[in-house]
């Protein structure tokens, strides 16, 4: 019987860069029990677990209790089996089963949205009542604040008045994001068309509507700017430091160990992303021209969700919400980077692709049960907020690659000139090499009364060295003028001189 033989294709080679970005293997493993598959172990204990629950759990509560508790179960199994069964991602720290948990997560929520999609409205705001009663109550119209309003009243106490916990929000996204993304145009980018998103939907969404100090002042250039400055410096500060890490089990100190504990928490390297370059090809302009559009519309899904579906801002499944999006967009834009700009890397990651999926059912979503909300819809503002996003964009990235471009010409420039005075300096020193030397003896005054004085010689030696270097100095300037008259008459020896003062 013949052996088979595993076969690979172009796609799926052991050279392909996919494989680092979906399936990162852990290196250095300083303690291999938490490395170790222990699946007997872990099959024993939640056995053990369900066996007590499921007898000892009092099941006349109410239905509602029951089934939320079976909620949980099959929830918490699946993200066992996501731990076994999923990738690791493209990281590795703390361990690789927390990005494990993330994917398990982001397919549930994906499930979750499938679920949604195929319900009526009715059908969807009860579930939410039910998981959460305090909603039963709740309408948008409740969600009243001061919006727009009074904006001619522009002072340093108005402004105080305005920063509130959302400001120390915006601060913390937007250095989080920075943390992903690594680049001020980008960046900058992203910030300023979000405003530009905020007025084009303000005539559906109330809490869109701001003043314009508002809008410039404390989102962009207070919140959005200290955070992505913030960001970049942490960055900085990362791609600067020197990983060599070190097995907690050689450390010998009690304060040693617990400190290399912590550090288990930060990354294990620092890779400094470079989005565009000047060789960048089309496909990767509009790549990184897509990220800028779809950024918006996985922001714009958050406000429609909770406005359609009539939840209020600080309730507690927006902010899960918003924590899951967060974790899970870490490893999708890392697999997107390596997908846009490694040309070896021939597909894009799970977790990249399970992101955009959710986005896109998030929008289906809103569409299909925002009906009545956008047929207020003023078609025109729409269609200039699509034209203003792509201009925005493509603008954006022509011009950091104008911007790398230059940057590089300026610096084939600074090089090609080193090359060239190095060259001269080389040149010079051989053709110095070869010439006949001759020596002369020079005198000055300060000789013949040293001569004469002989107790003030000490006194002339540091001025008579300073003459030296001086002569010196000039004869290397001599020397390298005379070459480049010898080589302007293609002269020989008989057009050059060479000094050298011995004093």
């Amino acid at each position: 019987m013949a052996s088979r033989r595993r076969t690979y294709s172009s796609g799926s080679d052991a050279s392909d860069r996919f494989i680092s970005i979906n399936e990162r293997p852990v290196d250095d493993i300083s303690l291999e029990f938490f490395y170790k598959s222990h699946t007997i172990t872990l099959l024993i204990v939640i056995i053990s677990g369900l066996i007590y629950f499921a007898f000892t759990r009092d099941e006349n509560v109410s239905i509602q209790s029951n089934i939320q508790a079976g909620l949980v179960a099959m929830v918490f199994f699946f993200l066992i089996i996501s731990i076994m069964a999923f990738p690791n991602g493209p990281f590795t720290r703390p361990h690789p089963a927390v990005w494990r948990i993330v994917f398990g997560l982001s397919i549930l929520y994906m499930l979750l949205l499938l679920f949604i999609i195929f319900q009526d409205y009715r059908t969807v705001r009860s579930m939410f009542e039910w998981l959460f009663p305090e909603l039963t109550n709740f309408t948008i119209d409740m969600d009243k604040g001061e919006w727009g309003e009074k904006c001619d009243d522009l002072s340093l106490s108005r402004l105080w008045e305005s920063i509130d916990f959302f400001c120390f929000a915006h601060f913390t996204g937007w250095a989080m994001k920075t943390l992903l993304v690594r680049h001020y145009g980008i960046l900058w980018t992203i910030s300023v068309m979000w405003e530009i998103t905020e007025i084009a939907f303000s005539h559906l969404l109330p809490n869109f509507i701001e003043c314009w100090w508002d809008a410039i002042i404390l989102d962009v250039l207070l919140c959005n700017g200290f955070g992505i400055w913030f960001g970049m410096q942490v960055c900085h500060l990362m791609e600067m430091r020197y990983y060599n890490w070190e097995s907690i089990k050689d450390i010998q100190t009690t304060t040693g160990k617990l400190k290399r504990a912590v550090l288990q928490f930060t990354p294990e390297s620092w890779t400094a992303m470079r989005w565009l370059d000047p060789a960048c090809t089309y496909m990767r302009f509009l790549a990184v021209s897509q990220l800028v559009v779809f950024w918006q519309l996985s922001e714009l899904n958050t406000f429609f969700l909770k406005h359609i579906f009539q939840m209020p801002p600080s309730h507690p499944l927006v902010f899960i919400r918003i924590f899951l999006l967060g974790a899970m967009s870490a490893p999708t834009i890392r697999q997107f980077y390596s997908y846009v700009t490694d040309p070896r890397c021939k597909r894009v990651g799970t977790q990249c692709w399970v992101y955009g999926l959710c986005m896109c059912i998030e929008s289906l979503i809103c569409i299909k049960f925002g009906a009545d909300i956008f047929q207020h819809t003023q078609i025109r503002y729409i269609i200039l907020w699509i034209l203003v996003q792509a201009a925005m964009s493509v603008m954006c990235v022509y011009v950091c690659v104008t911007y790398h471009r230059w940057q590089r010409r300026r610096q084939v420039k600074k090089d090609d000139s080193v090359d060239d005075e190095t060259e001269v300096e080389e040149k010079v020193n051989s053709y110095i090499q070869s010439l006949p030397r001759k020596t002369v003896t020079l005198s000055t005054p300060e000789d013949e009364d040293s001569d004469d004085e002989g107790e003030d010689a000490a006194s002339k030696v540091p001025r008579r060295r300073k003459n030296h270097h001086h002569l010196r100095r000039g004869n290397r300037s001599a020397s390298i003028l005379l070459y480049q008259v010898s080589m302007l008459l293609d002269g020989t020896s008989s057009w050059s001189l060479f000094l050298t003062c011995e004093l």
